[in-house]
């Protein structure tokens, strides 16, 4: 359907259409759809604070080049969204480590959802990012999500440590979550998504 994309700043001049096309759906998603307003800029692309260039995109680019899915991962020893903007959610210790990364903006492209139940397009992208921090050797991702996420990944296999309260927010109740990378949660995943092997693009990816 498609594959992932490993796309760090070395990268950007290579990805640059599809970066651009992926701050658009982000906009399309987050700002149109959901009505974050905060996060609202005069263009309509959806860009903040930890876009920088210590940010690494997962990318899912079709046959077409087209831009279906993605994710974003920020070093948490770098500015981020649990300990700049929501360290309360980790009782304000928010965890920081050399190998633990922050995950935020997931999403699959509307036309590749399934009304009622997680689409195959879902587990690509939830593949890709296990895949993507065993080979970049990152053993730990911090999210900050809404509150019904740690029981549906808990279900893929998934190591979930939960950091504190739930906070009720204007966008609905958050919680923050301590994520473990291991082999066994991508085995898992790939099972319950009927996926039989690597969803990472091999011809291009940064290091």
């Amino acid at each position: 359907m498609f594959r992932i994309h490993i796309v760090d700043w070395s990268a950007r001049d290579i990805y640059k259409h599809h970066l651009e096309r992926y701050f658009r759906i982000r906009h399309e998603i987050y700002v149109e759809g959901r009505g974050w307003k905060a996060v609202a800029r005069p263009i309509d692309m959806e860009i903040d604070a930890f876009d920088t260039e210590d940010a690494i995109y997962l990318l899912g680019i079709d046959a077409q080049s087209n831009v279906v899915g993605g994710s974003r991962l920020v070093p948490s020893l770098k500015p981020h969204l649990l300990a700049d903007v929501f360290p309360i959610l980790a009782r304000g210790t928010p965890p920081q480590a050399e190998d633990t990364f922050e995950w935020t903006r997931f999403f699959v492209a509307p036309s590749l959802r399934t009304s009622g139940q997680s689409s195959q397009a879902v587990g690509i992208v939830l593949c890709g990012l296990l895949e993507s921090c065993l080979k970049l050797r990152i053993r730990k991702l911090s999210v900050v999500c809404e509150a019904f996420w740690p029981e549906r990944l808990r279900a893929l296999g998934w190591e979930i440590a939960v950091l504190g309260d739930v906070l009720d927010h204007p966008d609905g109740e958050i919680i923050g979550l301590l994520i473990d990378i291991t082999p066994h949660a991508l085995l898992c995943t790939r099972s319950a998504y009927q996926i039989e092997r690597s969803v990472l693009d091999v011809r291009i990816v940064s290091s």
